[in-house]
């Protein structure tokens, strides 16, 4: 049996380990420091990374938000420029936000702008415009009017052309609604014209001006008048007739006998 290690030896070899370095110790077991660490396993290269979700715009949403915030028609029309939703921006020349006597008693709101109102920044101009002048000159209403009672105030369901005059989509409509509610609620008319189907369906939700026409509805607490759009009467002149009774049918109510 070997004899314990003397005190001498054990000193000895303590201290030649501090000359190398060894201060403390700090473990009850000696470390095999030629054995290899455990590797943490390595995330896979293609394990799939989560994608960001950002939240969803509601563009009608933010239209009503800023429409409503809109205090004056001068402010709906600088916020109707900045509003960003609408694709159709994009691509039009110019925003065709209204025209005529904004105190008008008859509000007029068309469709879209064509290629002549996109190039000249207003309502019903060119051809179309001239016949629109026509019609209401013949009931004695004019958008150069300067008196309430003898003009009319005209604007669009969308301020912007569509590109090649398409039809707008039904987003491109909805967004525009709130803008469109507001200017009338800001307008404050007494009567409005809904002229031609694009205009029927943003406000009353229907389509088919030929079957809507001639009969009073109501539209944002306002009686209103569906009636064909000057762009049809001027491919199918036999319906001028049906537009003269229904611009007489408006003359009556202004005059309180309708």
């Amino acid at each position: 049996m070997e004899s314990a290690m003397d005190y001498h030896t054990a000193r000895a070899l303590l201290e030649w380990q501090i000359e190398l370095g060894a201060t403390e110790a700090i473990l009850d077991a000696p470390v095999n420091r030629y054995e290899t660490p455990a590797q943490k396993p390595k995330p896979k290269a293609d394990a799939p990374i989560a994608p960001i979700k950002k939240p969803k715009i509601d563009p009608v949403q933010v239209a009503k938000t800023q429409a409503q915030g809109a205090g004056d028609l001068a402010a709906l029309k600088a916020t109707l420029a900045q509003f960003e939703h609408c694709d159709l921006r994009r691509g039009a020349r110019s925003m065709v936000f209204a025209d005529g006597n904004p105190a008008a008693k008859v509000m007029i709101i068309g469709e879209a702008p064509g290629r002549d109102e996109d190039r000249e920044g207003r309502p019903f101009v060119g051809r179309v415009g001239q016949l629109f002048d026509r019609m209401f000159a013949a009931i004695d209403l004019s958008r150069d009017g300067s008196e309430a009672e003898s003009s009319v105030y005209v604007t669009n369901i969308l301020p912007w052309r569509p590109p090649q005059n398409r039809d707008p989509k039904a987003d491109e409509i909805a967004m525009m609604m709130p803008f469109v509610a507001r200017h009338v609620e800001l307008a404050n008319p007494d009567i409005l014209v809904l002229m031609g189907n694009i205009a029927c369906q943003g406000v009353l939700g229907k389509r088919g001006v030929s079957r809507l026409r001639g009969h009073w509805v109501e539209a944002f607490g306002k009686p209103a008048l569906p009636m064909y759009h000057p762009d049809a009467l001027m491919r199918n002149p036999v319906l001028k007739r049906e537009a003269w009774a229904d611009l007489l049918d408006l003359k009556s109510r202004l005059n309180g006998k309708g």
